[in-house]
């Protein structure tokens, strides 16, 4: 049965959001994950876990807690969108698979839903990339407005 028009019209405007969606979606997650690097480093928002901050140095909380604060921040932002949300996914499959996975196999008993969702949302960015409203976008839209005007403009084939 062929969509009807009222759907195709829906489906159409959902589409037309995308872009803006999966910025407000990235710019969400980047904030997120930064305050959990803000706790853990500067003791904010009730700190790391357990209260304070962790110790410099220490391994592996520091070095996540950084990756946490200047990965999440550059997501947030939007710059440096998929090579942060590459580091900032493996960073939580390390997590999940190194403080989390050996106590039991499913995250719900485990503990490492954050660390599973985040790892997965920071994936898709590398894949979908920043988005509509990102620093990505508009330091790569004001250096290549010169190719992008000479190149030759393509129309859509219809389906």
């Amino acid at each position: 049965m062929p969509p009807t028009s009222s759907a195709s019209a829906l489906t159409a405007r959902l589409d037309a959001a995308r872009p803006y969606v999966l910025s407000a979606f990235r710019i969400v997650v980047g904030l997120l994950f930064a305050c959990h690097g803000a706790a853990s480093l500067f003791g904010v928002l009730g700190g790391a876990v357990g209260g304070g901050t962790v110790d410099a140095g220490a391994w592996p909380g520091w070095y996540a807690a950084v990756i946490q604060l200047v990965g999440g921040g550059l997501v947030m932002l939007g710059l440096g969108t998929r090579s942060a949300a590459f580091i900032a996914s493996g960073s939580m499959a390390y997590a999940y698979f190194d403080m989390h996975q050996s106590s039991a196999l499913w995250p719900l008993q485990n503990g490492g839903e954050a660390s599973a969702m985040f790892c997965w949302a920071f994936f898709l960015l590398v894949f979908t990339g920043p988005g509509a409203l990102s620093l990505d976008r508009l330091f790569s839209r004001s250096g290549s407005e010169d190719a992008q005007a000479s190149a030759p403009q393509r129309t859509p084939s219809a389906v």
